[in-house]
């Protein structure tokens, strides 16, 4: 029988374990260049027994920042910058992926350098707030993206691939989950266009297949991965039938020969396993154990087969020998919520590990 605690190949990478750490905003890029920090390096680092590290999400383009104080991989600095953080997680024996996230229509135009405004695949406003420096602010209508401004955002997504392979990370994991632009396109309630990019389930996919395909030609395919949420309401996003969107999403992929495909589950337990049986390669898994966050319970679901990895969010947070204490059984940090966005190392770096 496997177990979380048995090595994986990963894109031609041998990992230690099959528990990965989930990508998790934390705001802490600080400073107008959207660089990572020295705090940064440490913290990925105090988390390298970690089968995979998948970073948070860094935006490809100045457009795509949807939050203050997160790093992007689209400038020189940033590039550098982030091989400290690479180098560190390398020297103690990790592997680390970098997620690529546009957060489109999410975001507010205070975030944005030289007066630009949020895009998506149409001019649909997202309902509630986004918090920015000068607090929460109501989302904006986005600007519907033109034929070519799409293109040249598909070549954004391949280009940040290309800064991440050159700042050390091991591969990319391209977000397509969450709401962010990706979802957007994917979501009928948020793309409305009527041209290719829209309209019909290949016309809803395109976008998603064309940025993934854009990656994998220019840093193989192996080192990428795709994070996909079906049905996931979040960031008022709206989808009618992900049933048939998202088997033919991984219809048009199987052939990418991908890194994996990382799944944040929702409720729906049947499209999973459609989703599973339906995907060839690695099959990551971030299981619906809502409103409670993953905990030991999930390692289960590689034991039955029903996932190749488990992804931990806010447990990996809080405690960052987690692997470790997944395989004793505990004893478990609690993650402190007022120390998720922002701030220093308190409730970032300062997380105690086992002693003996």
């Amino acid at each position: 029988m496997t177990t979380a605690f048995d090595p994986i190949e990963l894109g031609g990478k041998r990992l230690a374990n099959r528990v990965a750490m989930a990508p998790m905003t934390r705001s802490r890029a600080f400073g107008p260049n959207a660089e990572p920090t020295e705090l940064m390096a440490t913290y990925y680092a105090q988390r390298a027994g970690a089968g995979l590290i998948v970073t948070e999400g860094i935006q490809p383009s100045p457009v795509g920042q949807g939050y203050p104080d997160t790093p992007g991989l689209h400038t020189a600095g940033q590039v550098q910058a982030w091989k400290a953080v690479t180098d560190a997680v390398h020297r103690e024996g990790g592997a680390i992926f970098a997620q690529l996230m546009h957060t489109g229509r999410i975001g507010h135009p205070s975030l944005l350098p030289d007066g630009l405004l949020p895009v998506g695949p149409s001019a649909v406003a997202a309902k509630g707030q986004v918090f920015t420096p000068a607090g929460p602010k109501e989302f904006v209508t986005p600007r519907e993206l033109s034929e070519a401004e799409i293109r040249r955002t598909i070549a954004d997504f391949a280009d940040a691939a290309r800064n991440a392979v050159e700042a050390g990370f091991d591969g990319v994991e391209i977000h397509g989950a969450n709401g962010y632009l990706i979802h957007q396109f994917l979501a009928p309630g948020t793309n409305q266009r009527t041209d290719a990019w829209g309209g019909t389930t290949e016309g809803l996919i395109r976008f998603a297949v064309e940025v993934v395909a854009a990656v994998a030609e220019a840093i193989g395919g192996r080192r990428v991965g795709l994070r996909i949420s079906p049905g996931n309401p979040y960031n008022d996003i709206s989808e009618d039938n992900p049933r048939e969107v998202y088997p033919a999403l991984l219809n048009r992929l199987v052939d990418l020969d991908l890194a994996y495909l990382h799944l944040l589950e929702g409720p729906d337990r049947d499209l999973t396993a459609r989703l599973r049986n339906a995907w060839p390669g690695t099959f990551v898994l971030n299981p619906f154990t809502h409103p409670d966050a993953t905990g030991p319970d999930a390692l289960k679901l590689i034991e039955d087969g029903s996932a190749d990895m488990i992804s931990y969010g806010a447990l990996f947070l809080a405690n960052p020998d987690l692997p470790r204490r997944l395989a004793n059984g505990g004893p478990f940090n609690t993650p402190d919520q007022a120390t998720f966005y922002g701030g220093d190392h308190r409730g970032y770096t300062d997380y105690p590990t086992l002693t003996g």
